[in-house]
């Protein structure tokens, strides 16, 4: 990927091996600036991305790159800007947001890791220009969703070790935990769901991590997902590091890994967010930017088109409802998501205020919508990220309606929600 400028370097001393890497990798221009001088140059250059060259010590000056960095993530219509950070050994940053990097780490990682950032940047920018000319034809404003991407970040903690419970509280406390105790499990979340980061702990051994890291090389959906390996195996990685710009390994210290990988944690979730936000503007507004299912106003109208068509042509039609006792808006989103990936592409969904789920099933009479809905709750209950009170998953209470020769809209929704209301 060739890097398109302008670049900010930021360092004390001269960074020639940093300028030379980003200048082969055709980033132009770039800018060279001190840590004195590094709030003038940001105001000044507007960077496509910046490079803290060295680590700094000296809190005034981070403070004031802090101010900076701030003001412009605060200012509307600014794309992402990501700032990777040279740190010693497992050190942080000693900045919010900024992606570390071992500073004695090949530099040639740390160009992967910056083109891996620009990508979303780049995502980001698009999203940006699409919501803008949307929002100019007059054809209704979709707004970006403005809370942290940590609250909807999942992260898979994999390994059999000592280390992997330290791990799960660490990470548990900010984002939500899938665990793994194997390879085979592993792969299976990452098939079923969106994952914003893997941490592989203790107690697997060489051929187990390769095995496992060999899965996200081969898979370009995993290109830039954020991966940690704690402990050993400090020669493993070197030979994934090419394809997987964002692997990295942390000596030891659940907590030092977690403050590392946050940051990368919540780029991939705001990516993700992104990808669903470009999928609501191509189809201008009919998707839910949070879940991916349809609009509340489309679902409707194409429930009275789906009852319309099913009358005419005589087949069947049923609507399933959803509903997760006691759920918050992170279980609703997570289940709407799931969901989401479940349905079959001739059927349509929609989630209500209440964190419940209608489905519709077209051409689908009662006893096959029994099947299915059952298939689609087993799937929600084993993967939804559940809270420590609910031990044994997220229990769906599904009920289901068909479509009757005398019905209409409202006669289905009827039934369908009484069904519940009974129970």
């Amino acid at each position: 990927m060739s890097l398109q400028g302008p670049f900010v370097v930021v360092a004390e001393s001269e960074a020639a091996d940093v300028v030379a890497a980003l200048r082969e990798s055709g980033a132009f221009p770039i800018v060279e600036t001190s840590w004195s001088d590094a709030r003038a140059a940001l105001t000044s250059v507007k960077p496509e991305a910046v490079v803290l060259a060295d680590p700094c010590s000296d809190r005034l000056r981070l403070a004031a790159l802090e101010r900076t960095l701030d003001e412009y993530r605060m200012s509307p219509g600014n794309a992402f800007m990501p700032v990777v950070a040279r740190t010693r050994e497992d050190a942080a940053p000693g900045l919010a947001d900024v992606l570390a990097i071992p500073a004695n780490a090949p530099v040639e990682r740390l160009v992967r890791r910056l083109a891996s950032a620009l990508r979303l940047r780049s995502l980001h920018g698009t999203v940006l220009r699409r919501m803008a000319s949307l929002a100019s034809r007059g054809e209704g404003a979709i707004e970006l969703a403005c809370s942290d991407p940590l609250d909807e970040a999942t992260v898979l903690v994999t390994g059999r070790g000592r280390s992997f419970p330290e791990l799960s509280v660490a990470l548990g406390q900010r984002v939500g935990v899938i665990g793994a105790f194997s390879v085979e499990s592993a792969a299976r979340a990452l098939n079923a769901r969106d994952i914003s980061g893997i941490v592989i702990g203790d107690g697997f051994g060489p051929r187990i991590v390769e095995a496992l890291l060999t899965v996200l090389a081969e898979d370009v959906r995993f290109r830039d997902l954020p991966v940690a390996v704690l402990g050993g195996h400090p020669g493993l990685i070197e030979p994934f590091c090419p394809v997987l710009p964002n692997l990295e390994r942390v000596a030891e210290g659940a907590e030092r890994l977690v403050d590392r990988l946050l940051p990368y944690i919540r780029l991939q979730a705001f990516g993700e967010r992104l990808r669903r936000m470009l999928k609501s503007l191509d189809a201008e507004g009919m998707l839910d930017p949070d879940t991916g299912l349809l609009a509340q106003d489309a679902f409707w109208r194409d429930l009275s088109r789906a009852v319309d068509d099913a009358e005419k042509r005589g087949v069947g039609l049923s609507i399933a409802r959803f509903s997760f006792d006691g759920s918050d808006r992170r279980i609703g989103l997570d289940a709407a998501r799931l969901l989401c990936r479940l349905m079959r592409q001739v059927d349509f969904a929609c989630r209500e205020a209440d964190n419940s789920i209608f489905a519709v099933f077209t051409e689908t009479d009662l006893r096959s919508a029994h099947v299915i809905a059952r298939r689609i709750a087993a799937v929600l209950k084993n993967t939804i990220v559940a809270p420590d009170r609910a031990r044994n998953g997220i229990e769906a209470a599904v009920t289901l309606a068909t479509l009757k020769p005398t019905d209409n809209v409202d006669s289905l929704l009827a039934r369908v929600v009484g069904a519940q209301s009974a129970k």
